[in-house]
């Protein structure tokens, strides 16, 4: 037989290595034959979790795939055209397609001297309406990927997620029972309607997204899990329809913990657009009338599969390069964080710089590199910054107090509100350009030795004014240009705290300003 059951009077060892830490069983299987599931035609027979070495790839790979891996890496759209090649049939989302696709290279594992373990796996979340493919992201995923597992937040708890402890049948002894994350290990996990999860279920997986551990104690059974698992969630926005007035966090009913957790958030909003809408119909014509001729791949899935199991093997080292960029990209986030006009989703934290990491190792990955260069922090700053920088923002009331307009004059307190209302990114442009001018002004200053070094509202308005002239059609124009350029000036002086006013107001003379020392212009 394959197996026998052996009595163990003793805590038996060896178990760590099959993925059980501190765990003590009175019966265990010895097996004298041992094969590796991981090692299936869905990787190509390439043992992803193996270390590389030459002779072992000729013995898992044949000289013809060998040679298409090769012809793969040296693809300078690869980046591209496997991002398309897995998803053929969503249109659009090419952001979050690539996100996906870095995923499943994922980061590099390490462990520290004192033994704690940091992940390489890449959490990911996508919020969005109904109706903008995020389940079918999490499905295709589910059918690629080799070891995955795919489960509903709204029928998963906290122990089908993680673990359980039952009385077996014939022992009458309490006996674990492993969770989706526990099946998942060494895979992905992709939960779905990841909102809709009870709070108390969505606490007990804070310790696998992060230490990639379970730890039980329930019944007498004390044990400590293996969870290196990297997780794909799902979630619509509350009430069904992403806001853009409000931030990530007010749309959805996540937690700032387990936000923190995911290295990507991507948002989808069904906007109606008539190319879009026309091409989005197109496709989905295409697909239930020719479903074979409708599909475009660059390379087919068995190839790409083997392609990921061959690079996941590359432990790529980040150069002195790159080590200096990841560290002056993450002060920025910091300082932009710390800026009142900063309209990011949660505060920027150590898990953000680790994320970066991940994202760089997972794209020297991917291009068969053994070294991460500035140009894969780049990229991986890039999504990183579509992810989770970029939030909606709404538009800018620049009225000191708004009041409420009554009844009787709505007509009136519309068109003067239409005047003081802007967009944020015509808020933020026009504070940028007077802020940079004001910058450019103190440093001619210094150099002439000027007393003076700052200018005044007027002239600064004056001087905006002549920038946008050739913009402006007619005195009107120009008057409301002008307002709307005075009340930004005020809301950066009392609300942003951007702009300092030194002097002035006692005879009625206009103070200086100057421009707040720690501030940074994006």
């Amino acid at each position: 037989s394959s197996g026998i059951n052996a009595e163990w009077p003793l805590r038996p060892g060896g178990l760590k290595a099959l993925g059980v830490r501190d765990l003590s069983y009175r019966m265990a299987f010895l097996g004298c034959g041992v094969e590796n599931t991981v090692q299936t035609e869905m990787t190509g027979g390439i043992d992803p979790n193996s270390e590389l070495t030459e002779e072992d790839v000729r013995a898992q790979v044949s000289e013809r795939d060998l040679l298409r891996i090769y012809e793969m890496s040296k693809d300078r759209n690869i980046y591209g055209n496997l991002a398309t090649s897995m998803f053929p049939t969503i249109h659009g989302s090419d952001e979050i397609k690539k996100g996906v696709l870095l995923m499943l290279f994922g980061g590099v594992a390490k462990k520290t001297i004192e033994g704690t373990s940091l992940r390489g796996d890449i959490n990911l979340c996508i919020v969005g309406d109904p109706s903008t493919a995020k389940s079918q992201f999490l499905k295709q995923i589910s059918e690629f990927s080799p070891r995955c597992i795919y489960t509903s937040g709204k029928a998963s708890t906290a122990a089908g997620l993680t673990a359980a402890v039952v009385r077996d049948e014939e022992s009458q002894e309490f006996v674990i029972e492993a969770g989706a994350l526990l099946l998942a290990d060494n895979g992905i996990c992709c939960i779905d309607e990841f909102d809709k999860m009870d709070v108390r279920d969505q606490v007990a997986i804070h310790e696998a997204m992060e230490q990639q551990t379970i730890s039980i104690t329930k019944a007498g059974v004390k044990a400590v899990l293996n969870a290196r698992t990297s997780i794909l969630a799902a979630a619509n926005p509350i009430g069904g329809r992403y806001d853009r007035s409000k931030s990530l966090q007010q749309n959805i009913q996540l937690s700032a913990p387990i936000m923190s957790r995911f290295d990507l958030f991507f948002v989808l909003v069904d906007e109606c657009n008539e190319v879009t809408d026309y091409a989005i119909a197109r496709r989905i014509v295409d697909l239930h009338t020719r479903q074979q001729e409708s599909v475009e791949r660059e390379y087919t899935m068995e190839e790409i599969r083997r392609y990921i199991a061959f690079a996941k093997k590359f432990k790529p080292r980040i150069t002195k390069e790159s080590q200096e960029f990841m560290v002056e990209e993450y002060k920025k986030l910091r300082q932009r964080d710390a800026n009142a006009m900063s309209k990011a989703s949660w505060r920027i934290t150590v898990r953000q710089l680790e994320s970066l990491i991940r994202l760089s190792e997972a794209m020297a990955k991917m291009v068969c590199e053994d070294e991460v260069l500035v140009g894969h922090v780049k990229e991986a700053f890039r999504l990183l910054s579509k992810s989770i920088i970029r939030v909606e923002t709404p538009d800018i009331n620049l009225e000191d107090e708004p009041e409420v307009p009554e009844q009787t004059d709505d007509a009136m307190d519309g068109e003067e509100g239409e005047q003081l209302r802007i967009t944020f990114e015509d808020y933020r442009k026009i504070s940028n350009m007077l802020i940079q001018r004001m910058r450019d002004f103190e440093d001619q200053e210094k150099n002439k030795d000027s007393e003076e070094g700052a200018l005044k509202k007027k002239e600064l308005v004056d001087w905006y004014i002549s920038q946008v002239e050739e913009e402006i059609e007619g005195e009107q124009e120009m008057i409301a240009r002008m307002n709307v350029t005075e009340k930004v000036i005020e809301r950066l002086v009392k609300v942003d705290n951007v702009l300092l006013e030194i002097g002035g107001g006692e005879k009625g003379e206009s103070p200086y300003l100057v421009v707040h020392p720690n501030y940074i212009v994006d």
